[in-house]
């Protein structure tokens, strides 16, 4: 197979990713040439192959290749990912990998070895080897005081706010207007205030926890990129109605004489309009009453609805006078 890049990076073939981004750390670290003054060679050696390691077997289409074929079969690997591919005729293909320095910079940003000449993320100290891995120069150098190419900027956490909405504007969707204020920078480099206002389409059916993400729309800050601003759904309580899922359920108190003899509810749907509902059997306390397709909409199935579920509750007299109670014992068989 040549090269072993599992034994290179002292993983199992089988290993995960999280395996192979601890086991890359840890060697990294160890054999980066900064960190190696009395052992150069030997250290940008290893260094080079650590990188290389890790770069073949975390890409699943050159992992399968390698697996498949060895060293060799990556002379054929069609370009992808971050690598390059150079050629000096049709039949002949080199597989050149990524920069080890960038590699390196991805996992810890600017050098933990504080390198004082090579900028963040870069290392001048070891010379090009005729563009196999891209070299190790971090930039030229007009005065030997300019500083390092610049860091990749990275992007902050996604700003969350919760969006609260009604039971109604749940059911029925919504569009709602967010005037948001946030820091921007400008080609000067200096930070300024920006308004802008969002539209946020609500659909019918949404429920608590569902987010809407707005890419960059959080503050900017120099050298770092703006933050996604995410809009959390929270869902405001409803003095009738409670959602259970896709159903709604409601209380609806009857009297002893509505449970026992029948009666005919009258209701309105949270959309406003009304429902009769016959009662003819006799309703004990917590009796439920399900009305198929008069719940919440269900997002990923157009025009389906969840339930609505009617919960009964039985109101007893406080007190009966003696003929009621032997009326209502002569009629039960009391």
């Amino acid at each position: 197979m040549g090269v072993d890049y599992y034994n290179i990076l002292k993983v199992e073939r089988n290993a995960t990713d999280e395996d192979l981004k601890k086991s890359y750390r840890k060697l990294a670290m160890k054999w980066h040439p900064d960190k190696n003054p009395n052992n150069k060679k030997e250290a940008e050696a290893q260094f080079k192959q650590i990188s290389e390691a890790y770069e073949v077997l975390s890409d699943p289409n050159k992992k399968a290749i390698y697996d498949q074929y060895g060293e060799e079969g990556l002379k054929g690997v069609p370009p992808s990912g971050s690598g390059s591919f150079s050629s000096s005729n049709e039949n002949d293909f080199r597989f050149n990998p990524r920069n080890a320095e960038d590699i390196f910079a991805e996992f810890f940003g600017s050098s933990p070895f504080g390198f004082g000449s090579s900028g963040i993320g870069r290392s001048t100290r070891f010379p090009s080897d005729s563009g196999i891995f891209g070299g190790f120069s971090g930039g030229s150098y007009s005065d030997g005081m300019s500083p390092g190419p610049s860091p990749t900027p990275r992007k902050p956490p996604p700003v969350e706010a919760k969006l609260a909405c009604s039971l109604e504007e749940l059911y029925t969707g919504s569009t709602r207007k967010m005037k948001i204020s946030r820091n921007v920078v400008d080609a000067n480099g200096h930070s300024q205030t920006e308004t802008e206002i969002l539209t946020i389409d609500v659909k019918p059916g949404w429920k608590k926890g569902t987010k809407i993400t707005f890419p960059d729309k959080g503050n900017e800050s120099l050298n770092q990129l703006p933050a996604d601003l995410v809009f959390v759904i929270d869902e405001k309580s409803h003095e009738i109605f409670k959602r259970d899922g896709n159903d709604l359920i409601m209380n609806h108190r009857i009297t002893l004489a509505e449970a026992l003899g029948g009666t005919t509810v009258h209701l309105s749907t949270i959309d406003g309009r009304n429902l009769s509902l016959p009662l003819s059997d006799v309703v004990s306390p917590g009796f439920e009453y399900v009305i198929s397709k008069e719940g919440m909409p269900v997002v990923r199935e157009p025009g389906k609805r969840g339930n609505l579920r009617v919960k009964f509750d039985v109101k007893f007299p406080s007190r009966l006078t003696p003929d009621q109670k032997a009326s209502v014992k002569r009629i039960l068989g009391g």
